[in-house]
């Protein structure tokens, strides 16, 4: 209101993608609502309420840097195995009786999806490269820091068991971005997230691979919107039967690489 007024504010509100200002007004609330909440709640927690922000943040760099092209080739190699669940997640339908639930649901992704589609309009590579660094790296690492970070490791401790951990906390990432017919793939890359952190004990790994998935998302919507490429980022039917049992074949053989090189330098224990 300071910055634009009341008018601006009210045009958030009521989604009105049009009016003046409204991207920025939507990153203030983006930045200031949500991301830098994120961040603080997991830093405050970790380093003021438990102290141990060594555990609980895992900042540390002790792992094998092959790590890194690892997730690169992990992140790549499931995007045909991230689809399918797409697919699936898309096609799924509530009861008759739910009819409202399932409209309420489709509504909230029309909006949320017009919000994604207003902050993600880059008209120049200046526009791509900021959206890079907050939509891209800025997100992974709040993300990452709370829900691989803090909130996996409170249910580590808990349940004792770290794959029910990896599973809870990706189950509450998906659920959080209130995306319900995105539920399915988040997930996936939930788990992913936590594994990456699990064998290697350092919140990095997830930070590169979240911000693969989200950068190179904000990259190619800027590449298509300038009809550099003809793929839109936001077609779920790119790959065909064969490619995803490749896909998930081959992703479970990186992640087996993965966690046997996480080992070499850390000693992990077996589950």
């Amino acid at each position: 209101m300071a910055l634009y007024g009341l008018k601006t504010l009210m045009a958030v509100g009521t989604l009105s993608v049009t009016a003046p200002h409204f991207i920025n007004a939507l990153w203030i609330l983006q930045l200031t609502g949500t991301t830098l909440p994120i961040f603080a709640t997991p830093v405050f927690f970790a380093r003021v309420i438990v102290r141990d922000p060594k555990d609980y943040i895992k900042p540390g760099f002790g792992f094998p840097w092959m790590l890194f092209p690892l997730v690169l080739l992990i992140m790549l190699l499931s995007n045909p195995t991230i689809e399918v669940l797409s697919n699936i997640n898309q096609k799924m339908e509530l009861p008759h009786f739910l009819s409202s639930v399932q409209k309420w649901m489709e509504d909230s992704e029309t909006s949320a999806q017009k919000l994604t589609d207003s902050m993600l309009q880059m008209k120049t590579i200046g526009d791509m490269m900021i959206d890079v660094l907050l939509i891209g790296l800025l997100t992974a690492i709040v993300e990452e820091f709370m829900f691989r970070g803090v909130i996996q490791t409170i249910f580590t401790r808990w349940t004792k068991n770290t794959h029910v951990a990896i599973w809870i906390t990706a189950i509450l990432f998906s659920a959080f971005h209130i995306e319900f017919f995105g539920f399915l793939p988040r997930l996936m890359l939930g788990v992913l997230f936590g594994y990456f952190v699990a064998w290697s004990g350092s919140i990095w790994p997830a930070v590169w691979a979240h911000f693969l998935n989200n950068g190179t998302a904000v990259v190619a919507t800027y590449l298509f919107q300038h009809k550099i490429i003809k793929i839109n980022p936001d077609d779920q039917h790119l790959f065909n039967a064969v490619s995803y049992i490749f896909s998930f074949v081959i992703l479970l053989l990186l992640l087996f690489i993965y966690r046997k090189t996480a080992s070499e330098k850390k000693q992990i224990p077996e589950y």
